[in-house]
């Protein structure tokens, strides 16, 4: 086996690609990493101290590549089937545009304001912080699932009818908001729980989902 993908089962980003992996079908092994505190060969190859980090031992012993999104752009160029990037201009720009949406300001909102408070301060045995995440899931999140509702509409996928990147990138983050305890209310927003629903039980999904699931149960979470 060539390919190793280092980093922690609960990252967003991580899970990002090892549905990616799942979707092409190709067999890889995870390393857990640990970045609190990084270690030092880990910081060797990921100067920016971001998980995960991909190593393709088939392109040579040193080649390493760190970013979620270059690593899915790199893994589309090498296993191009199946497709999970639009080949037409402006859906491939429309999928890059959800990717970034979900990587940036959905990521940081959804991570830092419920997943943190609530997983890992216990996971680092603290009190769970019910204030912020309460008040993240009332006053910030809103706008995300409005939005994100009316993107969707009647449709299957988010980018040219077809499952891919964009339906990664998004419904990763979905995840660690329901490990967080929270989802988005289904009679407000009834597209958004329809889609997620449909993404999260694909087989790539719903096999990182029931491995994370036990592991946070064996935090008592």
């Amino acid at each position: 086996m060539t390919l190793t993908v280092y980093g922690a089962s609960l990252s967003p980003f991580v899970r990002k690609v090892r549905v990616f992996l799942a979707e092409k079908g190709q067999d890889y092994t995870l390393e857990q990493v640990n970045i609190f505190p990084a270690p030092d060969w880990f910081l060797e190859i990921s100067p920016l101290k971001r998980i995960p980090v991909l190593r393709d031992e088939g392109e040579g012993a040193d080649a390493t590549l760190p970013d979620s999104s270059a690593i899915c752009g790199y893994l589309e160029k090498k296993f191009p089937a199946p497709a999970l990037y639009p080949q037409e201009a402006f859906p491939y720009g429309k999928a890059l545009w959800y990717e970034e949406y979900a990587d940036s300001e959905l990521a940081a909102n959804i991570g830092m304001g419920t997943f943190r408070p609530m997983v890992v301060n216990r996971m680092m045995g603290k009190e769970a912080d019910r204030e912020t995440a309460g008040k993240t899931v009332g006053e910030k999140l809103p706008r995300f699932f409005a939005w994100l509702d009316r993107e969707i509409g009647a449709k299957e996928f988010l980018v040219g009818g077809a499952f891919g990147i964009a339906d990664i990138s998004v419904a990763t983050q979905f995840v660690n908001l329901a490990h967080a305890g929270f989802r988005p209310d289904a009679a407000k927003y009834p597209d958004l729980t329809r889609y997620l629903a449909t993404i999260h039980a694909r087989p790539g999904f719903a096999a990182c989902i029931a491995e994370e699931t036990d592991l946070l149960k064996k935090f008592g979470l």
